[in-house]
């Protein structure tokens, strides 16, 4: 069996959160916090984690910085590590052919990291350019030597939509693992994106925070996605309904998480990030002063009362629901080495 299949079979069924990276209101990364946050995570009934992404800021972080990240991760937990690689923000590319190596070199940090796989932001300076963006993908792959991970992210975080011939020329490259979809809001667009990816039979993995549940029905097998950066039993938990063939826990489910979307993943939608963080320190995975996101908007404290009231009430509905803040045993298998989360 290839690396790319045994990776996508791990990948199937399983929720990967695309984890937070804690700073300091400096906007240093606060290493201290992340070796506590990722040992907490690495307890959570997830089968792997994504790191670089948009979620932890990945293009932002200096080189320095996203090796030490990706260390911490690697060391803490046993599933899967999906590295994000596109061109960092520091890079300041002069045209296309800068910007793929930087791409490409980055991508090359990763394995050396000791990633598992490398999903490829969109590489939105050649939206149209459909032979081009296979062409990166192939080059990545090549100069990694890792499974690839397609990225259909929506325009807002700096992505452009897939057409559905895209989406089916870079699942057909033996190198490509799956496709990941954060579409947004675009029902359309996730549904094409699905109906395109599905005969390759590989993993169509959903990344929609606020089309959770209807992506699953329309054809997502697989999950990474940044609001289960905190929080991660009420992400999983739909998966595992779906999977299971339970109808009811399904829908009481999705309606839970779908809640916890609504006042973390909405205007101004780069301001996620924060919400998640603050997420996190309900939960008790990160501390007050490394929960900064120096690259998001500035937001009122009322969205941070509307996410801690949102939490305690999930908490507060009852037993078998979602467990407390700080400490409290989460259900599910954890990041067991070698395993992922089954359905």
């Amino acid at each position: 069996m290839s690396a790319t299949q045994a990776l996508s079979d791990r990948l199937r069924g399983t929720v990967l959160p695309a984890v937070a990276t804690p700073m300091d209101a400096r906007g240093a990364v606060d290493f201290g916090a992340l070796r506590g946050y990722a040992e907490l995570m690495a307890a959570q009934p997830a089968g792997g984690v994504a790191v670089w992404a948009h979620t932890g800021r990945g293009l932002y972080l200096s080189d320095a910085d996203r090796d030490r990240v990706l260390g911490v991760w690697r060391s803490a937990v046993g599933g899967p590590v999906v590295a994000g690689v596109g061109v960092p923000r520091a890079a300041r590319p002069a045209g296309p052919e800068e910007a793929a190596a930087a791409a490409v070199a980055m991508a090359r940090r990763a394995a050396a990291g000791g990633a598992d796989a490398v999903m490829v932001y969109p590489p939105a300076w050649l939206a149209g350019d459909d032979d081009a963006a296979v062409e990166l993908h192939e080059r990545i792959a090549e100069a990694s030597g890792l499974p690839v991970v397609a990225f259909f992210l929506h325009g807002e975080a700096g992505g452009y939509p897939y057409p559905p011939r895209l989406v089916e020329r870079l699942l057909a490259l033996p190198s490509a693992a799956g496709i990941k979809l954060a579409t947004l809001d675009r029902a359309m667009a996730c549904q094409d994106a699905i109906v395109a990816a599905r005969p390759s039979g590989k993993p169509v993995i959903t990344g929609e925070d606020r089309m959770f549940g209807p992506s699953l029905m329309w054809g997502a097998d697989s999950a990474l996605v940044g609001i289960a950066a905190a929080r991660v039993p009420l992400t999983a938990r739909v998966l595992d309904a779906w999977l299971a063939g339970d109808p009811g826990g399904f829908v009481r489910a999705s309606q839970r998480l779908d809640r916890f979307a609504r006042v973390t993943f909405l205007a101004p939608i780069e301001g996620y990030v924060q919400r998640m963080l603050w997420a996190a320190v309900w939960e008790g995975l990160i501390p007050e002063e490394a929960a900064h996101d120096p690259y998001g908007p500035r937001l009122p404290g009322s969205e941070r009362r509307a996410v801690v009231e949102c939490l305690e009430e999930l908490a507060g509905e009852g037993p078998g629901e979602e467990p407390g803040p700080s400490g409290e045993e989460p259900a599910g298998v954890g990041l067991l080495p070698g395993h992922g989360r089954t359905a």
